[in-house]
Formats: C-alpha cells, sequence, structure tokens
C-alpha cells in the first residue's frame, strides 16, 4: 500500500473545502483504494476557511491542518504543506474545485505502469479559465520553455503528482520564493502530461488578476534568465554600429558636398529615446539586484500561525 499526500493551498475557499474532502474521500475509498492524507494550508484568509478546516480535521484525523501567519502566496504554502507531506507520492491541487478529485485515477494509474517518469502534470482538455488566464498561460508557457530549455509542449500547471524524492529535492533548494513548476522543470526531465477534465469555478472569482499574472512572469524571467540584460546589451550594439555608419555618412556627406547636417528635432527624439533606453537598463539591473537582495536576506518563505496535525 502507497500512502498519497494531497497539498492543497487554500485562501477564501469556506464554500469548497468539505465538498472538496469529500469528493477526494470518496475518490481513494472507492476507486484508488490507497491511504490518503489531506494537507490544507490556510495563506491566510479572509472568510472562515479555518474554521471549515478545524471542523474537517475534527471529522476526520487524515486532515491535516495548517494556517500561515500572512498571506505568503501559492508557492510558499506549498512549500509548508511539503514540509509535513508523509507520501510517497504528493499531490498538489486548487482548492475552488476546477481540479476534480475525479482525474486522480487517471494520473496515478499513469505513474504506475510508467517507473520511467518522476512528475505528472495534467494538462487540461477544456480549460474554464477566463481569457486574460489563458493569455498568461500561453504566453508563460513560452516564456519558460525558453528560460529553463524545456519542451514547448509540456504544460506546466498546478495539478501534479509527484514522487516523494522530487519533493524532497526541492524542499533542499535554499531558494527565496521559489516557483513550484520552475523547480520541477529544473530536477528532473521525466515530466509527461495527462489530459485531464477542468471544471469551472463553482463560487467567487479567481485571484489570479492580469496584473499578478504579469508580476509572475516578469518575476521568473528575472529569476531564471538574463534575457533583459541580453537585450538591452545587443540594443546598445546595434545603436553604437548604426551610430558609427552615420557618422562616416555625414562626414563623407560634409567633405564632397559641403552640406551640413540638418535635424534637431530628430536629434532631440533620439536623445529621449537614449535616455529612456538607458533608464529601462537601470531598472532591469536595479530588479536582478533586488532578487539579489532578497536571497541574501534569508527571511523565510513562510512563517506558522497555527497548526494541527
Amino acid at each position: 500500500m502507497s500512502l498519497y499526500s494531497v497539498v492543497v493551498p487554500v485562501y477564501n475557499s469556506e464554500h469548497t473545502l468539505e465538498e472538496l474532502y469529500t469528493r477526494l474521500k470518496q475518490v481513494f475509498e472507492t476507486e484508488i483504494k490507497e491511504e490518503f492524507e489531506l494537507i490544507l494550508v490556510d495563506d491566510s484568509s479572509r472568510d472562515g476557511s479555518y474554521e471549515v478546516m478545524e471542523k474537517l480535521h475534527e471529522t476526520d484525523r487524515r486532515v491535516k491542518i495548517i494556517q500561515m501567519a500572512r498571506n505568503f502566496g501559492q508557492h510558499p504554502a506549498l512549500l509548508c504543506g511539503f514540509h509535513y507531506a508523509k507520501g510517497d507520492f504528493i499531490i498538489t491541487m486548487d482548492d475552488d474545485l476546477q481540479h476534480r478529485p475525479e482525474e486522480l485515477p487517471k494520473m496515478i494509474q499513469v505513474m504506475n505502469e510508467r517507473d520511467d517518469v518522476d512528475v505528472i502534470l495534467a494538462r487540461y482538455e477544456n480549460r474554464k479559465h477566463n481569457l486574460i488566464r489563458k493569455i498568461g498561460t500561453r504566453v508563460s508557457i513560452f516564456a519558460t520553455s525558453k528560460m529553463l530549455h524545456k519542451d514547448p509542449n509540456l504544460e506546466i500547471t498546478s495539478f501534479r503528482l509527484m514522487r516523494r524524492f522530487i519533493v524532497e529535492a526541492i524542499l533542499n533548494t535554499d531558494t527565496h520564493l521559489p516557483q513550484i513548476g520552475n523547480l520541477l522543470v529544473q530536477t528532473s526531465n521525466r515530466i509527461i502530461n495527462v489530459p485531464v477534465h477542468h471544471d469551472a469555478r463553482k463560487f467567487g472569482k479567481s485571484n489570479y488578476t492580469f496584473r499578478h499574472l504579469v508580476s509572475d512572469l516578469i518575476y521568473d524571467i528575472t529569476t531564471n534568465s538574463a534575457f533583459p540584460l541580453i537585450v538591452v546589451r545587443d540594443i546598445g550594439i546595434v545603436s553604437f554600429i548604426i551610430s558609427i555608419i552615420l557618422g562616416i555618412v555625414y562626414l563623407v556627406r560634409y567633405l564632397a558636398f559641403g552640406a551640413s547636417v540638418e535635424g534637431w528635432t530628430t536629434l532631440v527624439l533620439l536623445i529621449l529615446a537614449y535616455n529612456g533606453l538607458i533608464l529601462l537598463g537601470i531598472g532591469i539591473l536595479g530588479q536582478y539586484l533586488m532578487h539579489v537582495l532578497d536571497e541574501a536576506k534569508k527571511m523565510p518563505n513562510y512563517v506558522e500561525r497555527r497548526k494541527k496535525l
């Protein structure tokens, strides 16, 4: 018998937690027929999520609950849950019921049949996210495939099934605010997608706004790639070469025809453009330096307020 640890980050999900537990319990006891534990990590919800979690813990001691001291984010909440996971396999899924517990037998069956696979990531057959989330996901897939040199057809999602040694490797990574999906790609190349059904959100709306998605994308790029610095460098090189060519052209024109170069408007626009480019380069360098500072401060990725295990 294998033990499966299901780790779920929770934020403002008082209306979905009981159904999530009931469906997980039903799937494991009637279909998978393996032992499981449910680890719920409350990321400082503003509703009654933790009270519902306490009720589930009192009903079933397989439900372990942790509350964070403040809102640290999805990935730190997962790290917290990983710390207490005892399973041979670790599952991560969202708390909003868009990840169907009924799809787990399919993922587990593939893992049992494929000894050469370390991680299974769900690929949503009928993604129910809004347009902004869908666009953000596509851009993120393209960007991470370039930065991490992964298969561009591999979709990184938050519905995962992982072998224990993968999670242990992630926990041993000393990185400020690590991104779980990126760490998986950097830890193993034995990762595959399994198609699953994706349900529509039943309650509320997604916490992932356009601003949040852009922020995550910038963070991923500046923590895993020097691409912005390379772009600014290449623009500088091209601009320098163009300036030399133009200088030679204008000099020849002046010596051959005695014509001076006019165009104060062009000069002003060029000065403004290059000053803007310089400020952009400084801003990009500042972003990288802030990441270095965050790493140097060694601040904890999460702080636990209370727990019942």
